[in-house]
């Protein structure tokens, strides 16, 4: 017993040493993506939200490739999950609101 004592100082070193690089590059992409956009980012959402609007209005969307259609559904999906365990968290019952 002792003796595994003695190694947990070793362990946790080597622990905090392996988990260093990944916590860095998520600082790192953190930073970037968790950010709120600023003032300064409106003009290029709008530009975005345009383009959104002329694609779906010209058909552009039909030219995807079946990889992106996939993504694209799958991206979906998870948001659409994300809602529902949204409303559960929310309303604080699975199905349902206590009224």
């Amino acid at each position: 017993m002792a003796q595994l004592i003695s190694k947990v100082p070793t362990l946790i070193n080597r622990s905090i040493a392996a988990a260093k690089p990944k916590l860095e590059v998520f600082v790192k992409y953190a930073k970037v993506e968790l950010t709120p956009p600023t003032p300064a980012d409106i003009p290029q959402i709008r530009a975005g939200i345009g383009r959104l609007i002329s694609d779906a209005k010209s058909g552009k969307w039909k030219n995807t490739t079946v990889k992106e259609a996939f993504v694209n559904t799958l991206v979906s999906v998870e948001v659409l999950c994300w809602f529902y365990v949204g409303e559960c968290i929310g309303k604080r019952h699975i199905v349902g609101y206590d009224v």
